[in-house]
């Protein structure tokens, strides 16, 4: 059996989830999951009518996950010129610590075999990113196998994953963890087995080889609250569209946009939490038109329901403000043709390229860094085209860094 062919023997037996070729199935995806980086499972999510600010956290002073180091870490990191290839941000590092990989070289004339622990595919960004993952791999001859199991958004099914994945003949583990805390013993015992990359969202322990992730939320939120301090006249209002509290990359970015937007002299009238539902979001909307008389500036901590935000203000006949999305397909389209004012920090798909190229380069031997921190990039009205190529479904995400990996555009659900 050749090396292609047991791969794809391989994905066979992962039950690999269709790719992104249905609108409708994305659509009910956006309605099941809130954010890009939040599991479906969300901690804290809160109950009773959204906006009715019943016992719940909005000053992020008060939250209890600020930290003042890490704010001025990311934000001195998003201003730092990384490392690497220029037209491969994937493979770029920010202030990397390299570490030597000696003692896990192994022969691979034999073929490798890479395992991965997926918390799971509940939202259209982990779909862009398993795709992106597997394409990745794909181009990899020497990956002979690529094991996936998929955690469904559960602690205990993805703590059982991990133990079973390390227990098999996997070179190296790659782990997207579903929660920190709970499943860091999890990842410190498969250590003890086999060397561990983990991305995406982090655990509180060294022991893997390495952790990959984009800089960070307070990158993020500060991204998009600078742009509406820069558009919007000082006094202004500005409306604060969350999605769940308690979660800590989302607290993040609104504590970096709420100090930012303070500091700016700008007038948050409401933050409210939208639960990523699109009707949840234009009600909430419309009743913030009605209640100030008018908004005039949107901030979002993510921009999965930037698109119903948009259509609220239309529907009341009003002009859309400067707002905030992300790099969802139909967030770009919207704010090209309705000629918007409207940035997009993104959290970048890419970054489901790197744990491949890293696994590579530790089982080689090869130096890599301690903690691999990707650039964050920010789209802006300068380059928001070169994001709108091709023929891609509304969900697709603009920062995939997929466009030279096989199988594109029909594996993302392109044409």
């Amino acid at each position: 059996m050749t090396a292609r062919s047991t791969l794809r023997t391989a994905r066979s037996r992962t039950a690999r989830r269709p790719a992104l070729a249905a609108t409708a199935l994305l659509a009910a995806f956006l309605l099941a999951a809130c954010s890009s980086d939040v599991p479906q499972d969300t901690p804290g999510a809160p109950s009773g009518s959204p906006g009715s600010g019943d016992a719940r956290e909005t000053d992020a002073a008060e939250s209890g996950f600020f930290e003042e180091d890490e704010y001025q870490r990311q934000l001195a990191l998003a201003q730092e010129t990384p490392e690497g290839p220029a037209d491969r941000p994937w493979e770029q590092m920010l202030g990397p610590e390299l570490v030597s990989t000696e003692e896990y070289a192994a022969d691979t004339a034999d073929g490798v075999h890479l395992c991965f622990s997926n918390a799971g595919v509940f939202n259209p960004w982990r779909q862009v990113g398993l795709t992106t993952m597997e394409a990745e791999v794909a181009q990899h001859e020497e990956i002979t196998d690529f094991t996936v199991l998929d955690a469904e958004g559960q602690d205990d099914k993805q703590i059982s994953d991990i133990q079973d994945l390390s227990n098999r003949d996997c070179d190296l583990l790659i782990v997207s963890p579903n929660t920190t805390a709970t499943l860091t013993p999890a990842i410190e015992d498969a250590c003890t087995r086999l060397p561990v990359v983990v991305f995406d969202r982090g655990v509180t322990t060294d022991c893997p080889v390495t952790f990959i992730h984009p800089v960070g939320g307070y990158a993020y939120g500060a991204a998009a609250a600078d742009f509406l301090v820069d558009e919007v006249e000082p006094g202004g209002s500005v409306l604060a569209l969350r999605i769940s509290p308690g979660v800590d990359v989302l607290e993040h970015r609104w504590a970096a946009a709420e100090r930012a937007l303070e500091e700016g002299g700008l007038d948050v009238v409401g933050v409210e939490f939208t639960e990523g539902d699109p009707a949840t979001t234009k009600s909430i909307v419309t009743d913030a038109i009605q209640r100030s008389g008018g908004i005039d500036g949107v901030w979002m901590d993510s921009g999965a329901t930037a698109v119903a935000a948009i259509e609220a203000f239309e529907d009341a006949g009003e002009d859309v403000p400067p707002i905030t999305g992300e790099d969802q397909r139909d967030f770009l389209e919207a704010w090209r043709d309705g000629g918007l004012t409207a940035i997009a920090p993104g959290y970048p798909t890419f970054q489901w390229r790197t744990p491949v190229i890293a696994a590579l380069r530790v089982l080689a031997g090869e130096e890599v860094p301690s903690e691999w921190v990707l650039p964050q990039p920010v789209i802006t009205e300068e380059n928001r085209d070169d994001y709108l190529t091709g023929d891609m479904p509304p969900l697709h995400y603009g920062l995939c860094g997929c466009e030279d990996l096989p199988g594109y555009p029909q594996d993302w659900g392109g044409r």
